[in-house]
Parts: structure tokens; sequence; C-alpha cells
């Protein structure tokens, strides 16, 4: 039996991360979050609801991983197997409101998680980063070790996130695997993505901002991918892809693009949404640069090295929005 440590785990990702992991193993899993951003308990609550023996098979503990984990709280972690290092702040306005605070924050939890696993040594350390850290793709799906170019203060601390963690792969020997991903929905998002903030207002009535060009002719699109299907590959990582070890013809660690099926573009995300809730859609085409400076258009990722690995994405886009709607109109509360 492995024992696992998800990093950010009362966030919406990690919660799925957990959810996943307990449903698919019979792994013990530590939740080490601080629960002072948008980490919250009642989401490790939810997702562990109906899952038979998950109380017993979980630890949390709340710790500030902009600080270092002391020896003390490492005995009360206990002995780890795999780290999912998915704490991070990932909202891209809040970035470029206050980039210090946030771009310090996503710094100093890679260097204390890198650190510890330095410390006390596991089997795969996976850095769970995004897609935008290529920057935007214009009319190409960025590969595994393309170069890095981020546009904004959120990017940019995802980008050294993950230059740290090489740099550790290489001159400690941590066994750092990489992901990169793309948009993620599903249940229990924080309301101010655009998923969940398009059910809101589409629910209120009110207008939906859709990032496009200044002219209006061209509207931004993305990747869509359902949490569970990020959780199934990460799984399926942490079950199948060895870690690779720095010397001779290894000059870096494994990476692997997690890629949604099915590209649209916000409008038509929003106009699907609108018609899973049988509603009137009302919006406006803003330009988006002006809204939102250093926002990309598009992004792109390759996932053809992962579907040679023989994972699929076990959600269609179609059944992931869908259930995601439907979930979020039965409980309202997640919109507040």
């Amino acid at each position: 039996m492995k024992r696992v440590l998800i990093t950010g785990a009362g966030g919406f990702m990690g919660s799925h991360v957990l959810r996943h992991i307990l449903t698919k193993t019979d792994w013990e899993v530590v939740c080490l979050d601080s629960f002072r951003h948008k980490g919250v308990t009642d989401r490790i609550s939810t997702q562990i609801d109906g899952v038979t023996g998950a109380k017993e098979r979980i630890t949390i503990v709340t710790h500030d991983l902009k600080a270092p984990i002391s020896p003390l709280m490492a005995s009360v972690i206990g002995k780890i197997d795999y780290i999912l290092n998915i704490a991070s702040e990932s909202h891209v306005d809040r970035s470029i409101e206050c980039p210090r605070d946030f771009v310090e924050n996503n710094v100093a939890l890679m260097l204390t998680m890198l650190e510890y696993a330095r410390q006390y040594p596991v089997e795969k350390f996976v850095q769970i980063s995004t897609d935008e850290v290529y920057g935007p793709a214009k009319d190409h799906d960025h590969e595994e070790w393309e170069t890095l170019l981020p546009s904004n203060p959120y990017s940019a601390s995802k980008a050294a996130q993950e230059n740290i963690a090489f740099s550790y792969w290489r001159t400690f020997g941590v066994p750092v695997i990489m992901t990169n991903t793309m948009n993620i929905i599903g249940e229990l998002q924080d309301p101010e993505k655009f998923v969940p903030m398009t059910i809101k207002r589409v629910l209120a009535g009110e207008t939906v901002t859709v990032h496009g060009s200044a002219d209006g002719k061209t509207i931004g699109s993305r990747y869509y991918l359902h949490a569970r299907n990020q959780a199934d590959a990460l799984l399926f990582i942490l079950q199948n892809v060895p870690p690779l070890v720095y010397g001779g013809d290894v000059d870096r660690p494994s990476k692997y693009n997690i890629v949604g099926e099915k590209e649209v573009t916000n409008l038509e995300m929003a106009q699907l949404i609108a018609r899973y809730l049988n509603k009137p859609l009302r919006y406006q085409i803003v330009d988006f640069h002006s809204s939102r400076p250093g926002h990309d258009l598009r992004y792109g990722l390759n996932g053809q090295k992962m579907a040679d690995l023989g994972w699929k994405a076990p959600m269609s886009f179609e059944e992931s929005l869908k259930t995601t709607v439907d979930w979020t109109v039965k409980h309202p509360e997640w919109l507040k």
C-alpha cells in the first residue's frame, strides 16, 4: 500500500485527485493545505462523502507551505511514497493585481516541497504545471520541453516552479516528473473561474464577458479538461511512469502534457452552458489585452506522448461540462 501526499488537497483540483485516489486505490493520503487561499475543508468532506473507509485513510495536516516543513511536522506526515504538488495560487487576475505576493507564494511553496523531498526521499515527485507557461499558441499545439514564454505573473510563477524543480532533479536527484495541463473544469470550482462564473451570471440574467481581439473578430479559445480526467491522468502516471535519473543521455526529467479532447472558443463555452441551463445568453466581447493585460487568446498542448503510453480521458468534454453544470445548479452554495 502506498502513501501519497497531496498539497492543496482542499483546493478544487486537489480535492478531485483525493477522491479519485481513494476510490481507485487502497492507498493512504496525506492532505497538506494551509486553508488560507482557496482551499477549504468543505471540499475534502464533500469529496470523501460516500467513500467507504475514507476517513481512516486520510490525514489532514494544516500548514502554510511558504514556511519549511519542520522535523516534528515531518514525523506527523510520516513516510511518503509519492508527492503530488498541486498547491498554487492560480487566478490570473489576482496575479496581475498583486504580483509580488502571488509569485512569492508559488515560488516559496515549491522550495518547501522540494526541500522536504530532498530531506525525506520519495519514489516520485509529480509537479503539476499549466499550459500557460508556454505562452500563446497561435496555430500550434505545444509539445513537452518547448521554450517557456509566460505572459503574466501567474504563468511566470508556474514556469519558475518548473525551473526550480528541474534544478532539484539534476542537483539533488529528486525524482521529479512534470505535467502540464489545460483549463480545468468540474464540480466544486471557485466561482472566480470562467465556467462557474458563467453559470452564475447566466442564472442571474447578467452579461457574460468574453475575451476576444480588439476588433471582435477573433474569440479566445481553450481546451477544457474535467478535474476527474486530470486526476485519472495523474494516477496513471503514478502507477505507470518511472522517474528518469540524470546522467548519460538523460538530461531532463519526464514531462507530460495532459490534454482535453476538444477545443472550444470562450463564446462557444458560454453558449453551451446557457443551453444546458436552458437560459438565454447575454454576452459582451471585450478586448482581451486591455481588459486583462498579458492575456493569451489561445493555449494548446500536444497530448500524443500520454496517448502513446495508453492513457485516454475517461470522460468526454460534453459529459464533463453537463455534469459540472447539473451539479452546480443542485449546489448553488458553491457559487457564493
